[in-house]
């Protein structure tokens, strides 16, 4: 039993920035994420993608954020659990609750923060018929390891910022060969992104097909070619060593949704005084909540995560006084 005084659920920008919050007030903090490293989406699907509303960064990569976020947390010494799902959480009479993961790992804490962003996800799958047969075969919907990709024939499908900035990536770095499939002439990713991939195409670095869709997977135990149905040119068959059809992550609550709480439209209901929902000594933050006004920006996760600590402080001790500290007093930030 792995116990803390608060366990975060979700290990992206907004639940690593509660462990500092929380570290200020001497609490300390254990995160649990379904994703194999920290970060959230940041560090699994688009870490090369520039963030633009972040205080005193112009423009930061999204894996920066991490890398800065998981330096700030240091002194604290988070405890992580990766890789594992939270399934079940139950209270005990003494107000603890008793978080487990879908491979047996307990947590027991007085606080929990769902810090989940969107909740859990699953890849949009293209409707191909034999696409089961190729994954982890030749096709993966999401990048964990780049190196893997190295001097390979790679073809993206996608539209969005995770296609952009993959094509991007391996095209300057990695793979021999980048081809980019979108079943429409624009993009909708961030701008730079898309004029640096037509520039890249215009230089032969990237071969990029619109006005088209990867309709077929051929090959014997792994996969060794494509069938594109071209707008205009008809079928075009391509031999490659790798498809990753980036079309995004489907958000669902998953077992969220069983554990008791006010939920609207596949997020939580909370109350703005501290982002406490209904279920005493819970609490979310990010994009996994909902209220009046609610934006859905990191920069709005982190004020969240400040004020829900406060309250968090409160619940662990009882008995203590809070007395709030200007950070730029406090000296150097040590951890326990």
């Amino acid at each position: 039993m792995i116990e803390t005084d608060i366990i975060i659920i979700g290990a992206g920008p907004c639940g690593l920035f509660t462990v500092f919050e929380a570290g200020l007030l001497k609490l300390r903090c254990h995160l649990i994420d379904s994703l194999p490293i920290p970060g959230g989406q940041c560090s699994e699907i688009y870490p090369k993608k520039p963030i633009y509303d972040i205080p005193g960064y112009p423009s930061i990569l999204a894996g920066e954020l991490v890398d800065n976020l998981m330096k700030q947390i240091e002194p604290f010494k988070p405890g992580f659990t990766l890789g594992e799902r939270v399934e079940n959480v139950e209270k005990k009479e003494d107000n603890t609750f008793v978080v487990t993961t879908n491979k047996g790992t307990q947590h027991a804490a007085p606080v929990i923060a769902i810090a989940g962003g969107l909740g859990c996800f699953e890849p949009r799958k293209p409707p191909i018929s034999n696409i089961l047969d190729f994954e982890d075969r030749g096709i993966d919907y999401i990048i964990k390891d780049p190196e893997k990709f190295r001097n390979k024939n790679v073809v993206l499908s996608g539209g969005g910022d995770s296609a952009l900035d993959w094509a991007i990536f391996l095209a300057e770095d990695l793979a021999s060969n980048v081809s980019l499939v979108h079943r429409r002439n624009s993009f909708r990713g961030h701008p730079d992104s898309v004029d640096k991939v037509y520039k890249m195409a215009k230089e032969n670095k990237i071969n990029l097909i619109t006005d088209a869709e990867v309709v077929g997977l051929n090959g014997n135990g792994s996969l060794n070619s494509i069938d594109i149905k071209h707008k205009s040119e008809g079928l075009i068959n391509l031999n490659i060593d790798y498809w990753l059809p980036l079309f995004g992550l489907s958000p669902a609550l998953g077992p969220i949704a069983n554990w008791g709480l006010n939920v609207s439209k596949n997020s939580i209901e909370v109350d703005t005084l501290d982002y406490s929902t209904n279920v005493p000594g819970v609490f979310a933050i990010g994009d996994i909540n909902t209220y009046k006004g609610k934006l859905k920006l990191i920069l709005c996760g982190f004020h969240e995560a400040t004020l829900m600590v406060q309250s968090a402080f409160k619940i662990i001790y009882p008995d203590k006084k809070l007395s709030f500290k200007y950070t730029t007093v406090m000296g150097e930030v040590k951890g326990f």
